[in-house]
């Protein structure tokens, strides 16, 4: 009886950890599953909202709606925000459903997942907002050399928009906080190295150049080509 009793020991114990984890992996599954549901619902909700605040139309002015399509997809910014949201809402669920379960590691992997996706949305919404601010200066700077009938007009707008792009692009890397500011500070050396060598060719070869640049875009007073 008592060579029974050991044998069917490990097979109780092994019954009564499955009959405690049986109700945990259903309110886990129940979980994931309406978590799901709500994904959708609330990707749904963001495109709609997306669509009647004419947001699409702010993502095609600022250039971001054809950046993707160049990149291959047919997919449009609110989509893309649309999505984000549907993996915000069910990454949360999934980690409500592993938490239950008692999966620490996995837990925290999606918990970081779930952290960065705010991060990437503002990002999004700063690049969005940055690139119809950039072409919007770029194409006020364009009308207004224009008019004042300074010459290189487009070379000048496009330096102003530029710049601007450039300065939004260190905002959106600096608030994903991607590798504890390396990738900013990695930009930065690139782009300071990139107008340090333009500068010196440009001080070495281009100063006639740039001497009859400034005459060009600001004459003399007294010039006699201006009476």
């Amino acid at each position: 009886m008592d060579t029974l009793d050991l044998a069917i020991e490990p097979l109780r114990t092994l019954l009564a950890q499955a009959g405690a984890f049986l109700p945990r992996l259903g309110i886990a599954l129940a979980i994931a599953v309406a978590g799901w549901l709500l994904a959708k619902a609330a990707r749904y909700a963001t495109g709609r909202a997306l669509k009647a605040l004419n947001f699409h139309v702010l993502t095609e002015r600022a250039g971001f709606d054809g950046f993707l399509q160049q990149g291959g997809t047919d997919k449009t910014t609110s989509d893309l925000f649309a999505l984000i949201v549907f993996w915000l809402v069910l990454l949360g669920a999934l980690v409500v459903a592993f938490n239950g379960l008692g999966l620490a590691q996995v837990t925290e992997l999606l918990s970081r997942v779930l952290l960065f996706l705010p991060r990437l949305l503002v990002a999004l919404l700063v690049l969005v907002f940055g690139l119809y601010f950039a072409r919007f200066v770029g194409q006020s700077v364009l009308a207004w050399c224009r008019t004042a009938g300074i010459g290189d007009a487009e070379i000048l707008a496009r330096i102003v928009q530029y710049a601007i792009v450039t300065f939004v692009l260190l905002i959106a890397i600096d608030h994903l906080d991607i590798g504890g500011g390396l990738v900013q500070q990695t930009f930065l050396i690139l782009l300071t190295g990139v107008v340090f060598a333009l500068a010196l060719a440009f001080g070495i070869g281009g100063r006639d150049r740039a001497a009859a640049l400034i005459e060009h875009w600001f004459p003399r007073r007294d010039d006699p080509r201006r009476r």
